[in-house]
């Protein structure tokens, strides 16, 4: 089963996805596939902080910034919940690994394609995402070729994911559900 939790900056995704994660993983190994990069001082205070928003709940974390599949070699075999923080932090640094930035669809199919193989390999898959497009702001070319890039892996992974839900204020909105698809397939 896999969910789709996505959410504003500072929305409360995080603090939810963990605990979803957790309720999930009854019995299970529970892993917390980290992607942020630790650049700059305020990139190691939110990777501090979400490790204390996580700690004592049982995960055994894996930085994987980047190719994420690759998480998968450092998993013990049988049934696992992942938590994957964050989409965003995952295709930026895909895209903008190398001395030139990789093109969108490269960008796309990288992490679309990772997060396919994890989602075969893992009994529960839990990936935390933003919200792009909702500044009405027009960037660079680079940039808005990553909020492009971010728009269609989140279009994809809403499609692939059973269940899709958005944090606004930290209050949990389903968005998709297995139960409600399956109704309309029903009709």
């Amino acid at each position: 089963m896999m969910t789709l939790i996505l959410g504003g900056s500072g929305s409360g995704k995080s603090a939810y996805a963990e605990d979803y994660a957790v309720s999930l993983s009854k019995g299970m190994k529970i892993y917390y596939l980290a992607t942020m990069r630790a650049f700059g001082r305020e990139a190691g205070q939110r990777i501090a902080r979400h490790r204390t928003l996580r700690s004592g709940k049982g995960f055994l974390t894996i930085e994987q910034p980047a190719a994420i599949y690759k998480a998968l070699e450092r998993m013990e075999t049988g049934e696992k919940t992942v938590l994957l923080e964050c989409i965003s932090n995952l295709a930026a640094n895909e895209m903008f690994e190398g001395e030139m930035p990789k093109g969108e669809e490269a960008v796309f199919k990288e992490v679309a394609n990772g997060i396919a193989r994890l989602r075969e390999e893992v009994t529960h898959l839990v990936v935390v995402s933003n919200n792009v497009f909702e500044d009405g702001i027009t960037y660079d070319r680079e940039t808005m070729a990553y909020i492009r890039a971010m728009g269609r892996i989140n279009e994809k992974l809403s499609a692939m994911a059973d269940e899709v839900v958005e944090v606004v204020v930290g209050i949990p909105l389903m968005v998709k559900d297995k139960k409600s698809e399956s109704r309309k397939k029903r009709k």
